[in-house]
């Protein structure tokens, strides 16, 4: 089982995708993608931004976010949001196997989604003048305080044994 879900709803630029493929490929996290791709899979730009990491990427498409949530009726689902006032730093927040979804570059999550789960809202505290990170910037900074809050961050320890993550001197 992997520590964590990464999932991309309706992801718009290659570049991002590509770049939180490979991220899922380093902190052993699954990654979802979501609806309709705003490029496609053999596009160069995504593959040259996830290198050669796309084997050990483990990779999930879906048609839609109900059939993602009915896969998995158990599972805890945080989503990310400017819209929301509840920091994602903490502690016992997050928990192993939870999924953390992020919206399109261009429009974050549908209000629909956010109304309907007031209390899975999580934001990325901003005390800066601007509106929104990144995306693979956002998702970058959520996973690794999930990992942190859950103890999978050990410093100097080896890493994980994950059959996906070939390359061990990569774990600091």
């Amino acid at each position: 089982m992997h520590p964590f879900h990464i999932v991309l709803i309706e992801p718009e630029i290659p570049p991002n995708t590509g770049n939180i493929a490979r991220l899922s490929a380093a902190a052993g996290a699954s990654l979802h993608l979501v609806g309709r791709l705003g490029f496609s899979l053999d596009d160069r730009y995504l593959k040259r931004a996830g290198l050669d990491y796309w084997d050990k990427v483990d990779l999930h498409r879906w048609e839609s976010l109900e059939e993602l949530r009915s896969s998995y009726p158990r599972a805890r689902f945080w989503y990310l949001t400017t819209k929301s006032s509840r920091s994602c730093y903490g502690e016992g927040l997050f928990q192993s196997g939870d999924f953390l979804v992020f919206g399109r570059e261009t429009a974050g999550l549908p209000e629909e989604l956010l109304a309907a789960n007031p209390d899975a809202c999580l934001t990325i505290p901003m005390p800066g003048k601007v509106r929104s990170l990144n995306l693979s910037n956002a998702v970058a900074v959520v996973l690794y305080e999930a990992l942190r809050q859950t103890g999978m961050l050990n410093a100097g320890t080896a890493p994980p044994e994950n059959p996906t993550i070939t390359n061990r001197e990569a774990w600091v």
